[in-house]
């Protein structure tokens, strides 16, 4: 609770608005009437680095260990799903069998068997049921860039001289 510079009520809650060069603290009743705009809040660097963000699944962030993605030394496989089916038919078990082995739903099997690529624990989890590697190597990306010297990069006249 505040009080608004501007028309000068107290005891009221008020919000930072720009007003020509100044910023001013004022209450609703100004700020819908003048049709002022907010200001965000300016955060110390001190709060900035005390705010903790946690990332996961793919985003190459995640809690050390846990995220296997993370590492940049494995990628899923290209074919998985075809992997998962046969695997899966080669032991003798239905979609509904193996969700039960591994303690999943149904959906996530079908999921991954229709392309859907898995979360990191349904590929370890397929991993360990069906005996099979779903996470392979990572390759150098064969494509290459065009002049990849320390000349600089190709530009669309460049292309055309050609």
């Amino acid at each position: 609770m505040g009080a608004c510079e501007l028309c000068g009520a107290e005891k009221t809650s008020t919000r930072s608005v720009k007003m020509g060069r100044a910023t001013v603290d004022a209450c609703s009743r100004c700020i819908d009437s003048m049709g002022l705009a907010t200001v965000a809040p300016i955060r110390k660097p001190s709060e900035i680095a005390q705010k903790k963000v946690n990332h996961g699944g793919y985003s190459g962030i995640g809690k050390k260990g846990r995220d296997i993605m993370r590492k940049g030394q494995m990628e899923l496989c290209g074919g998985f799903s075809k992997i998962i089916t046969e695997a899966r038919e080669k032991m003798g078990l239905d979609k509904r069998q193996l969700a039960h082995k591994m303690a999943e739903k149904i959906n996530v099997i079908q999921a991954a068997e229709s392309g859907r690529p898995p979360s990191d624990t349904v590929i370890k989890k397929l991993e360990r049921a069906l005996n099979i590697t779903l996470m392979v190597e990572t390759k150098p990306d064969e494509n290459r860039m065009v002049g990849s010297g320390t000349s600089r990069g190709m530009n669309l006249g460049d292309f055309f001289e050609n």
